[in-house]
């Protein structure tokens, strides 16, 4: 995904994502969100989250580490925070083409409960949502091409082995730090 470089509008490390999706749909941001996780920080993972916004509300997300989008990205970013995120504002009319990718397209109150896990702030962000956004859009199961049902965050989450073996040897070194710490 390509976007027109932004102009910075905050730039903090949080440790819930929903933290910043509130913020955005309270300030009606217009632009997008780049998340970088502890993981890709500290382990020199690969990747970062980029969701896009237009008035506050969610439109794509991509996982450059990945290269996936729409809800399979989201399961990308469903790791434990804390999470360095980066808003950038942009003019609506410097997204539309990038909002024309409809295989990037995540429902308006999806990262809210998936990432935040807020079902407030997911009802919150879908009034916010423009009608036709609503109407293309089921919240509940987001379908791929074949018409079956996608993997919630969770499920994508424990089938991917990568990601669960790289916290297990982040667990174990800091395992062995600390015993060491403590002459064990």
């Amino acid at each position: 995904m390509k976007l027109p470089r932004g102009r910075l509008d905050k730039s903090r490390v949080v440790t819930d994502p929903r933290d910043t999706l509130a913020d955005v749909l309270d300030r009606e941001l217009t632009g997008y969100a780049v998340f970088e996780s502890q993981e890709t920080l500290l382990l020199d993972g690969n990747g970062r989250g980029v969701i896009t916004f237009t008035d506050g509300v969610p439109v794509l997300v991509y996982h450059t580490g990945t290269d996936r989008g729409g809800p399979p990205a989201l399961a990308d970013l469903a790791i434990p925070g804390p999470y360095h995120v980066s808003l950038y504002a942009l003019d609506a009319a410097d997204l539309e083409s990038a909002h024309e990718a409809a295989d990037l397209r995540v429902p308006p109150g999806m990262p809210a409960e998936r990432l935040g896990g807020d079902p407030a702030l997911a009802d919150s962000t879908r009034r916010a949502a423009p009608d036709e956004r609503l109407s293309v859009a089921d919240d509940d199961a987001a379908t791929v091409e074949d018409g079956t049902a996608e993997q919630s965050a969770v499920e994508a989450f424990l089938d991917d082995t990568e990601k669960i073996e790289a916290i297990k040897q982040q667990a174990r070194s800091e395992g062995r730090e600390r015993a060491q710490q403590w002459d064990f």
